[in-house]
């Protein structure tokens, strides 16, 4: 009888089992320029897998779509990602993801996203990514922070599923932690957080989530919305019934919603991305190529 030899563990079997047990330290940093009458991408670098694909042009040169890809699919307890994006003055973008984010059960060791989005003066940037789903026993903590030049301009949307509702799977475990600071020329005009928790008190109450699995937040940083602006995103309504609502500040216009089905959320949402563009981008809302497929 022939007996073959044992594998021996090499170093790079050694580093991966090491990397999956520790998470993977993902990070891309992307810098958009102007050149000519367009906005291009003059630099990018990143680090682990995060990247984003090819800059595309549907409403023409001056602003520049973007897809910022995650090639896992999903991440796992121990994951970091950071996502940095310098705006140079009058450039445009708009950044997406591909699919939803999944936020897998992370046997209590914690899952981060951290975004710092800074904009120069008279640029443009929206971050409108597709819905995060927290599986069950998950621990994620998400934050954002945006610094804005006087005359920049933000918008950008979070929609948050907690468990998997197509699987029937409920949230029993873990926590769900979400920050967004905005800054402009240095001072704060917005400032948000959440922890939550299964049992948190906040998840049932009336005066929170009540109950419901989908929540999301819409923000746009461009001054004083104009008071027919407000009112027609007043007058758009969910497909399905959900608690919803938006208000003005001086600087900051946001949206709400509470509901039972992400792609609710995010429909509502779009509905006021159609009303909002053209007054804070003076453009029509055109929608990335990636969400129809």
């Amino acid at each position: 009888m022939r007996t073959e030899p044992a594998l021996l563990p090499t170093k790079a079997n050694h580093t991966v089992t090491n990397q999956a047990m520790a998470g993977w330290d993902a990070s891309l940093s992307l810098n958009f320029a102007k050149r000519a009458d367009q906005t291009i991408l003059a630099r990018r670098q990143h680090r682990g897998p995060l990247v984003v694909q090819k800059m595309l042009y549907p409403e023409g040169s001056d602003l520049a779509h973007g897809v910022i890809v995650h090639p896992p699919g999903g991440v796992a307890g121990g994951d970091k990602l950071q996502l940095s994006t310098q705006m140079q003055p009058h450039t445009a973008a708009l950044l997406t993801t591909p699919g939803a984010t999944k936020w897998y059960k992370s046997a209590g060791r914690q899952a981060s996203q951290h975004i710092n989005f800074s904009l120069k003066t008279a640029s443009l940037l929206e971050w409108l990514p597709q819905e995060n789903i927290v599986f069950d026993a998950a621990e994620v903590r998400l934050e954002t922070q945006v610094q804005l030049c006087e005359s920049a301009v933000f918008a950008g949307w979070e929609v948050v599923c907690l468990g998997r509702q197509a699987s029937g799977e409920y949230w029993h475990q873990g926590r769900f932690q979400q920050r967004l600071q905005i800054k402009r020329d240095k001072r704060l005009i917005w400032n948000e957080s959440a922890v939550i928790r299964p049992s948190s008190r906040v998840r049932m109450a009336l005066a929170g989530l009540d109950s419901r699995p989908v929540f999301g937040s819409f923000v746009v940083a461009a001054g004083e919305v104009p008071s027919d602006v407000l009112q027609a995103c007043r007058d758009i309504v969910p497909k399905r019934s959900a608690d919803y609502g938006v208000s003005a500040l001086p600087e900051v216009f946001t949206a709400r919603y509470m509901g039972v089905c992400a792609q609710d959320a995010k429909h509502y949402f779009d509905g006021l991305w159609q009303v909002l563009r053209p007054w804070y981008a003076a453009r029509p809302a055109i929608r990335p190529r990636i969400w129809a497929t």
